[in-house]
């Protein structure tokens, strides 16, 4: 009989630490005959071979023995071997959980083999980029932002003194890296670090690169149980200039190595395929992976930033890979709907880079995506989320806006189905149907399509496009036609706030577009309600009304001198911008716009004072009056400039010409000084009671 195992035997078995531990005797014996294998067939080839570290070799492949003589690098890494590799993990560790159901287009994709195996040919790519060293003494006219960043935080590695003694001083340097001891993790230090950065700085090394990064992946994963690491990082300084490191070299590398093509229309193509490509592709695509799982781990904003943007400039090599596009797309898209501002511009500016890639169907999914997050993200609003979905709104009509083509299709389709929404309200006339159409995700929905139509359908845009008109142009009429149908939707006075926002989402459109559309049938009865001599407003101690943060106002609203003097300030600003914009006032027929109009308005104001008197609805009448002065002032100096017109009706590229001359001058003319004056006392107020909001105690005057 053999001898019993003792108590704390037992309990270590129990604990689960004994067969990680075998694991770990097991690889670095497996290692180690890999490497003297290594060193023996390296020996052949050489007449004189210099003694080389065994961390460098100790995760390679015999490749001129066996089954594995006369093999290419694709045969290697595509080799059936890999499914039958060691069942313990190599110091690297597991593969990563991404890649499991990875399409087969992916490359070693759903193979269970650790990193180190797998990246061994790696380390065997440095004999051919020798020809390709930089000194470090020319780093400041070649790459002066690399170089910027070393002086700022890594300025002793610019210090190094440079020695003419290439890889094989290195890899001596190297030595005493890996430990004796067959069950101790080494400990990654300050110098290993270094002398990582040296050879990544000076020779753009691969070996360094592989060795790096693996110790990255242990960083990431280091506090995670069931793990078998490579290395133990037990400083907390080492711990960030690690993950420092790893950000900031991995991209410099890749591109020298591989560099990515741009091409003249900011899109960019994936390297090309050569061997040194398919052989670093699942070195990349293991480190994204795990520079996402750190990212969900950390939550420091500089660190988010720095990981964002670096993971930027390695979309050329990943894209590839469906599955890490939508884990790297879920990503970003998650902290640009909810992270901090500088943070959501750093993640926007990752998803655009993936949207200037050559692939369709990944311009598609950046395209769809987006929308999606901000059709989730403004399910309600407030006066704390209105300010992130307008940043949200503005950066995703930038990306619309970059492709017009691609844009179409997803535009026509969402549109089509705010259509049928509408459609489905109308026809059943129930409290449940019209909450399909009257909701905010409605109305930002439609004021998102109008920022995407009047930014792709600009002047600026039109001069951009070489005078080629936008092919996003077709679907002004539509979203106009939804968006007024909309408005007709529900006509009462607890609707009047949701009836607003979509006037002004299209009096941006007609303002950028430079098309008519018929606005003021649809302001003139929230202002005229407001002057009504049937119905005297009640006293309240409400506080005003915010119409911005509002679609419905509430039931005790109704009725109250506050609302009704908010409604008419709202429509009356709103139909001053209106009457001021370019496609209106600038027209040639001006005058007689503004008659029906004029005289609407003074029958009301002329109701209101004999039915109430001059105290029942004085600042409603006063705000229409002063609106009525202004645009009879505007009428005359119209009429002004036309006296000198000598070309007839019919001559409509004279006509263009005039109002092109008048439209600029609009900011001049009574009712444009008007609108000007009125933008600046709503934004002074505006910023007062963000300052009253915050806490900061200001006082909010009238």
């Amino acid at each position: 009989m053999g001898k019993k195992a003792t108590k704390s035997t037992r309990k270590f078995a129990a604990s689960g630490q004994l067969q990680k531990a075998i694991q770990a005797r097991r690889k670095h014996r497996d290692i180690k005959k890999k490497a003297e294998k290594r060193q023996a067939a390296k020996g052949k080839g050489r007449p004189a071979p210099q003694q080389e570290d065994a961390s460098d070799d100790d995760d390679g492949v015999d490749e001129t023995s066996g089954k594995f003589k006369g093999m290419s690098v694709d045969d290697f890494l595509g080799g059936g071997f890999m499914q039958n590799a060691s069942d313990d993990d190599d110091e690297g560790s597991e593969p990563e959980a991404m890649d499991e159901d990875e399409d087969d287009e992916d490359a070693g994709s759903g193979e269970d083999v650790d990193d180190n195996e797998s990246f061994a040919d790696v380390d065997d790519l440095d004999d051919e980029g020798e020809a390709h060293l930089m000194e470090l003494s020319k780093l400041a006219e070649k790459d002066p932002e690399f170089y910027k960043y070393l002086q700022e935080n890594d300025r002793e590695l610019l210090d190094f003194k440079l020695d003419g003694a290439g890889h094989e001083d290195e890899d001596e340097d190297m030595e005493g890296e890996e430990p004796a001891e067959e069950d101790q993790t080494p400990v990654l230090t300050k110098e290993i670090l270094q002398k990582w950065q040296k050879a990544l700085l000076d020779h753009r090394s691969l070996k360094a690169l592989r060795k790096m990064l693996i110790a990255f992946r242990s960083a990431v994963h280091m506090n995670e149980d069931d793990q078998v690491l490579a290395w133990r990082v037990d400083s907390a300084s080492v711990y960030n200039k690690l993950v420092t490191t790893a950000l900031r070299y991995t991209p410099v590398v890749l591109e020298h190595h591989c560099p990515s093509r741009s091409l003249p229309n900011g899109k960019f193509k994936p390297p090309t395929q050569t061997t040194k490509w398919k052989t670093l592709q699942k070195l990349i695509l293991s480190y994204f992976h795990n520079v996402l799982h750190l990212m969900g781990q950390i939550s420091d904003n500089e660190m988010l930033r720095l990981a964002l943007s670096e993971t930027a400039k390695l979309v050329p090599y990943i894209t590839s890979s469906r599955k890490t596009v939508k884990l790297y797309l879920k990503t970003c898209l998650d902290y640009w709907s909810s992270a901090e501002d500088s943070v959501r511009i750093s993640a926007f500016l990752s998803v655009r880079r993936l949207a200037a890639a050559t692939d369709e169907s990944v311009v598609d999914a950046v395209l769809k995506n987006t929308y999606l997050t901000l059709v989730r993200s403004c399910k309600s609003t407030s006066a704390h989320t209105l300010p992130s979905i307008n940043l949200m709104k503005n950066s995703a009509s930038e990306l619309f806006c970059a492709d017009h083509s691609a844009s179409y299709q997803h535009a026509f389709g969402y549109i089509r189905q705010l259509a049928i929404h509408l459609r489905n309200s109308m026809k059943t006339k129930t409290k449940e149907a019209y909450k399909l159409v009257y909701n905010w995700q409605y109305v930002h929905c439609v004021d998102f399509w109008a920022i995407v139509l009047a930014r792709a359908c600009s002047k600026e845009t039109l001069l951009e496009r070489g005078g080629k008109e936008s092919e996003l142009r077709a679907l002004v009429y539509p979203l106009v036609q939804v968006a007024l149908g909309a408005v007709r939707l529900i006509r009462n006075a607890r609707s009047f706030p949701f009836h607003l926002h979509i006037v002004r989402s299209m009096l941006h459109l007609t303002r950028h577009t430079h098309t008519y559309v018929p606005l003021a049938p649809y302001l003139l009865p929230i202002l005229t309600t407001t002057l009504s001599a049937t119905s005297k407003p009640t006293a309240s101690t409400l506080r005003p009304l915010d119409f911005e943060t509002h679609i419905r106002a509430p039931q005790q609203y109704l009725k109250t001198r506050v609302y009704n003097e908010g409604l008419a300030e709202e429509s009356a600003f709103l139909l001053a911008e209106y009457l001021a914009s370019p496609p209106v006032h600038g027209s040639i027929g001006f005058p007689e716009v503004t008659v029906p109009i004029v005289l609407l308005l003074r029958k009301a104001v002329k109701g209101a004072k004999g039915a109430h008197g001059k105290g029942g609805k004085g600042k409603e009448s006063g705000v229409a009056k002063a609106l009525v002065e202004r645009v009879e002032e505007s009428a005359r100096w119209a009429e002004q400039k036309r006296k000198n017109v000598t070309f007839a009706p019919g001559k409509m590229a004279e006509v263009e010409r005039w109002e092109g001359d008048v439209s600029a001058k609009v900011e001049e003319t009574p009712l444009g000084k008007y609108v000007k004056v009125q933008r600046k006392a709503r934004e002074k107020r505006r910023k007062l009671v963000e300052k009253a909001r915050d806490g900061e105690d200001e006082i909010l005057e009238e």
